[in-house]
């Protein structure tokens, strides 16, 4: 089944060069258990999420991962690991509320995606 995945990097005006952080190929990225207050939008690579050694999907340029923890404040769910040298750029609490409130399309492109990953679980 094909995620549906809207291009986050269309917010990038939204967040400046110290909230960009790069990985190297096998870096982690954050391990499951672990507290998560912020999510990241993949500017560049691959990355591999996974929990408890079950492969969950590959996120891509444009695409989201850590979204769970930062609206529920919860322990990461999953590890996320960079597949090939990777470019993500951090959206904290703070960046999120103003973009959740300034503009509405963030949250529903958030759901979309949500949507799609809960629809692609339910798949057999």
């Amino acid at each position: 089944m094909k995620l549906v995945t809207p291009d986050f990097t269309k917010y990038s005006g939204f967040y400046n060069e110290d909230d960009v952080r790069t990985y190297e190929k096998g870096s982690m990225i954050f391990k499951e258990g672990e507290s998560g207050d912020c999510m990241y939008v993949v500017l560049e690579g691959e990355v591999k999420v996974y929990s408890s050694n079950k492969h969950i999907s590959i996120i891509e340029k444009g695409d989201i991962l850590g979204d769970l923890a930062i609206i529920d404040k919860s322990p990461r769910s999953a590890s996320a690991e960079a597949i090939v040298d990777c470019k993500l750029a951090l959206i904290d609490e703070y960046a999120f509320n103003f973009l959740v409130g300034k503009h509405p399309e963030f949250a529903l492109d958030m759901l979309k995606v949500m949507a799609s990953r809960l629809r692609a679980m339910n798949v057999t």
